[in-house]
């Protein structure tokens, strides 16, 4: 992560482990590897070494908005899960719905940074973002997230890079203004 500027851009010390990032299809993400919006439309499966009696925070980021020269609307929340009993992520309460990757045309390669936060307490919050808002996405901060909620440093991550295919005007039109 350190390699590809994560740190210092998003977080300011790399995870020590690797998250396991699955998509349909087996698809996998390796640290920095390039996908397709196509192959990442859909909410993977994610795993890391999870005490079964700790909570956690799942974050997904994309800090290259709308390019990485010029990141005006770093960063994008395209994930947001909390209160997570260990790496059952689908028992943990979902802040904001997942979004695929959607880079605008001609952007290059956008970053799709995944983060993994140990909770020292429970979450308490009622913000709900749905897949089809972009309202409470654009601009956010992990390091604002990480103060907000007590997270510390990350305990594994991982990315992975894509820039626009045909899936991504399919993606937008899902989006209400």
């Amino acid at each position: 992560m350190d390699s590809n500027d994560i740190v210092p851009d998003v977080i300011d010390e790399a995870p020590k482990e690797i998250a396991e990032i699955t998509y349909a299809d087996d698809v996998k993400v390796e640290l920095g590897g390039e996908l397709t919006p196509t192959q990442v439309k859909d909410q993977p499966e994610v795993n890391w070494n999870a005490e079964s009696d700790a909570l956690y925070t799942l974050l997904m980021i994309d800090p290259d908005a709308p390019s990485r020269k010029n990141p005006i609307f770093r960063e994008i929340n395209h994930w947001f899960v909390v209160n997570i009993p260990g790496n059952k992520v689908a028992d943990g309460q979902v802040v904001v719905e997942y979004r695929g990757s959607g880079p605008p045309k001609d952007t290059g390669l956008h970053r799709y940074i995944f983060l993994v936060f140990k909770q020292s307490e429970k979450i308490v919050t009622e913000l709900f973002i749905p897949k089809t808002t972009r309202e409470g996405r654009l601009n956010i901060k992990t390091r604002d997230y990480i103060d907000e909620f007590n997270l510390g440093n990350p305990i594994a991550g991982n990315y992975y890079q894509a820039q626009y295919d045909d899936y991504v005007p399919i993606l937008h039109r899902q989006i209400q203004k």
